[in-house]
């Protein structure tokens, strides 16, 4: 086994937030579900990332009941399911002890937020020595307001900024249709 498919954060907790109608894709559930068809075809390993916030009484609390994944995503018994307190999958999980040990050389990154979770761990897991394929369009966000003048960018814009930052430094880019062949 030298690839894995990260599936990150496509939680019911997203779909909580008054936000969620403003989804980038709100089919990203079909895309991830390609994506882990090829991955499970392919004898890949499935790696699932949910995102927890202890004690925080918001979505991403796990006593609220919505740090799980949105209905239509099914982990099989032998594929970890990890909860991660931090933006990237890697800091407060065993992920890179559950690749390395497996001889995973080769991620695909998937999930919820495109600029924020997905991105972080894929910055990390390319400074960590693994090769990044960032699956765009399998991948959601949401308009962001700056923090400070409260401008609004837009979707399509943090989809291209993400890609332009990562392509060419920590991942590939790539589409589901480009990776399934369909």
């Amino acid at each position: 086994m030298k690839r894995a498919l990260i599936v990150i954060d496509v939680q019911e907790s997203f779909r909580r937030r008054s936000n969620w109608a403003e989804v980038s894709d709100p089919d990203v559930v079909g895309k991830v579900n390609q994506l882990v068809d090829m991955s499970r075809d392919a004898g890949d390993l499935v790696v699932w990332v949910l995102h927890s916030e202890p004690g925080s009484g918001d979505v991403f609390d796990p006593a609220l009941g919505h740090v799980r994944l949105i209905d239509g995503l099914k982990p099989l018994d032998d594929e970890p399911v990890l909860t991660k307190t931090a933006h990237n999958a890697f800091t407060t999980t065993n992920l890179q002890q559950t690749l390395t040990t497996r001889g995973v050389r080769e991620l695909l990154i998937s999930g919820i937020r495109t600029e924020q979770c997905c991105e972080t761990t894929t910055r990390v897991g390319s400074d960590l020595g693994f090769d990044m394929t960032f699956v765009t369009d399998a991948t959601a966000t949401m308009p962001l307001p700056h923090w400070r003048t409260g401008k609004v960018l837009g979707v399509e814009e943090i989809i291209e900024r993400t890609e332009y930052v990562l392509a060419g430094r920590f991942a590939r880019i790539s589409d589901v249709a480009t990776l399934t062949g369909s």
